[in-house]
C-alpha cells in the first residue's frame, strides 16, 4: 500500500470519527443520537465504513501501530451492523462511540502523524 493510500485511509478514519462525534455533540449525547432515527443510522454508517476501512490495511501497518484487535473488532461491527437484520443491539454501539472509537482515532492520528514526518 502506498504512502498516500495509507494516508488517505488514516484520514478517512479520523473524519468518521469526528463525524460519529459530532452527531453525538448535536443530539446531545450517545444515548440521544442513538435513540434518534437519523442519528442512529448516521453512527452506524459511519462505524461500518471505518471497519471496511479498517480491513483495508496491510498487516504490516496493523502490527506496526498496534492495530490488530481494532482491525479485527471494527470489522466484526461492520459485517455485525450490515447484516443483522433482525436489528442492532444498540448497548454494544454505544459502548463502541464511548469507549472504542476514542482510542481508536488517537491511533489513527498517530499513525497520520508517523506518515507526515517520513
Amino acid at each position: 500500500m502506498s504512502k498516500k493510500s495509507l494516508q488517505g485511509k488514516a484520514e478517512f478514519i479520523v473524519d468518521m470519527c469526528k463525524n460519529i462525534a459530532n452527531i453525538v455533540k448535536r443530539h446531545g449525547g450517545i444515548t440521544p443520537a442513538l435513540e434518534d432515527y437519523e442519528g442512529q443510522m448516521a453512527i452506524l454508517m459511519g462505524i461500518a465504513q471505518i471497519g471496511e476501512t479498517l480491513k483495508k490495511l496491510d498487516d504490516d501497518v496493523v502490527a506496526e501501530y498496534g492495530l490488530k484487535e481494532d482491525k479485527e473488532g471494527a470489522y466484526f461491527t461492520r459485517n455485525y451492523i450490515v447484516h443483522d437484520y433482525e436489528g442492532v443491539d444498540l448497548a454494544f454501539i454505544d459502548n463502541i462511540v464511548r469507549h472504542h472509537l476514542p482510542e481508536l482515532e488517537k491511533k489513527i492520528i498517530a499513525l497520520s502523524q508517523s506518515l507526515n514526518a517520513d
